[in-house]
């Protein structure tokens, strides 16, 4: 809402993709600046990480997440949702790193939540995760999870250029987000009627965190030196 409503606007062109899209478009130049998955970011030649806003977590963030039907350490294969990089990542990380279990990671496919039975697992995010959740018996909020295990929050996408900006243009953008900030509860307003039995701005006002302070940063070089020490070695 912040930049649609920005004069911004009328001189950028505005598009709406998943993340997984934003961030193609992103590194194949199609794009010059988006809010993106972090964890493509060793993938771009070169990066600037702009705005003092992000998309994060401290403590659980209700929408990214591992569900299973058995304790994880039972679970064998983990199917990885399409829609992020980022959140698949992360689940492998905490898989090596916190949980020390080594399952069998698959990409997802469509109607993949439908086979986390016996000992499958899959990581689930956004709206799928808030219709789902019911379904099994165990869930596991990755954000939650990385700060049990780093004490750090969690940032899962940021504002990226491909290469660096005028600060005129960077403020400005901030100014858009702060704005955007600030009619929070009209976005969770209509957003609502999509989701009865989902409190929306519980969930935008408690749960997601925008600031993209120096507690997220450290989190996100912790983050970054993880996908850099596992290269080769996490499944794509």
């Amino acid at each position: 809402m912040g930049l649609e409503n920005s004069p911004l606007k009328e001189k950028i062109d505005l598009e709406l993709a998943i993340p997984s899209k934003t961030a193609t478009h992103l590194m194949e130049g199609k794009v010059d600046i988006g809010l993106v998955p972090v964890a493509i970011l060793p993938q771009l030649p070169q990066y600037e990480i702009i705005t003092d806003y992000c998309i994060g977590a401290v403590g659980a963030v209700k929408t990214v997440a591992i569900y299973s039907q058995v304790p994880l350490q039972q679970v064998k294969t983990i199917f990885l949702d399409y829609h992020s990089r980022t959140s698949i990542r992360l689940a492998q990380i905490l898989c090596e790193h916190y949980w020390k279990i080594f399952p069998t990671f698959f990409p997802a496919f469509n109607g993949y939540e439908n086979k986390i039975e016996g000992n499958t697992a899959g990581v689930i995010i956004g709206d799928r995760a808030i219709r789902l959740a019911k379904n099994y018996r165990y869930e596991y909020d990755l954000a939650e999870v990385w700060q049990r295990f780093t004490g750090l929050p969690f940032v899962f996408a940021a504002w990226v250029a491909r290469r660096k900006i005028a600060p005129t243009f960077e403020a400005k953008l901030n100014e858009a987000f702060r704005n955007g900030m600030a009619k929070i509860e009209e976005v969770a307003d209509f957003y609502q009627g999509q989701y009865p039995n989902f409190d929306v701005l519980n969930y935008l006002q408690n749960y997601i965190s925008y600031d993209l302070d120096s507690a997220k940063r450290r989190a996100l070089d912790l983050f970054l030196s993880y996908l850099k020490a596992d290269v080769g070695e996490l499944a794509t």
